[in-house]
């Protein structure tokens, strides 16, 4: 594989996510293993993408490291994240090291902890992951699926707030709140399932995908590239992938942001 980027692959915007450049769209990839997990990063490397998301649960850590072997893109234009699961408390390091000799890396560059550790701020843990930064080797410090005051918990005991939070984040999920209390933190909103919960038949969105002649899906990915919102996506064909890709450069309007935000069926904040 050529390790220049391919045409397009350039215009991905970024967010600086602990001093890193982090792809606001990347591939992830739940729950491909194997050597069809091992081609699918691959190719979409070879398409544009430059982040890779995966994670221990996913147990598919060894075949991305096998594709970060076998691609000629250079490992510092590659942005891998990885995730340690909240059963692993206590075992951070260990958790990691096995992650990095899995992934064929000396560093990642973006750490999470995948879920509250029994829905409490595992501040231990938090203190082994800033540990591990200051150490190197990891480029940047996160969690997932994290409420605002777990956040401000993890702040308060230790001084550092996390570079990023991987939600669900869709149209129907959009609560300007919390996205708020995330920019004001410093931390960058990432969406893990940006279609899961939208309705992909919905005619607002259907109507802003006709003017702009691409697909709905198209639509719900620009729409969070628009809102800064970091995105993954799932898919093993590279025509999908090319799509999905492509939303960079779907410019909305304003009356499509206001349109598609009225979607949020959020009725609190976080």
């Amino acid at each position: 594989m050529e390790s220049t980027l391919p045409p397009g692959a350039g215009r991905v915007p970024t967010a600086d996510a602990g001093g890193r450049a982090m792809p606001l769209i990347g591939f992830g990839t739940h729950p491909m293993r194997g050597d069809l997990a091992t081609e699918a990063v691959l190719t979409a490397f070879s398409v544009g993408y430059r982040l890779v998301d995966t994670a221990t649960r996913y147990r598919n850590e060894d075949a991305v490291g096998a594709a970060l072997a076998a691609t000629g893109v250079p490992r510092s234009d590659l942005f891998v994240t990885t995730k340690m699961p909240p059963d692993r408390v206590g075992g951070e390091r260990l958790t990691l090291e096995q992650s990095l000799a899995a992934l064929r890396c000396d560093y990642v560059d973006l750490w999470l902890i995948h879920w509250p550790p029994g829905g409490y701020p595992g501040v231990t843990s938090w203190r082994e992951f800033v540990r591990a930064r200051d150490e190197g080797l990891v480029r940047a410090i996160g969690v997932s699926n994290y409420s605002v005051e777990l956040i401000d918990a993890l702040h308060e005991e230790t001084g550092v707030y996390p570079a990023v939070n991987q939600v669900q984040w869709g149209p129907a999920d959009h609560d300007p709140g919390f996205a708020e209390a995330m920019r004001r933190r410093g931390v960058v909103l990432s969406a893990h399932s940006p279609l899961r919960s939208t309705d992909l038949d919905h005619p607002v969105l259907g109507g802003i995908a006709r003017r702009h002649g691409c697909s709905v899906r198209d639509i719900v990915l620009a729409w969070n590239l628009h809102h800064k919102v970091a995105v993954t996506v799932k898919s093993a064909h590279r025509v999908r992938m090319e799509r999905n890709l492509s939303a960079v450069g779907i410019a909305l309007s304003p009356a499509d942001v206001e349109a598609i935000d009225g979607l949020s069926t959020v009725p609190t904040a976080r």
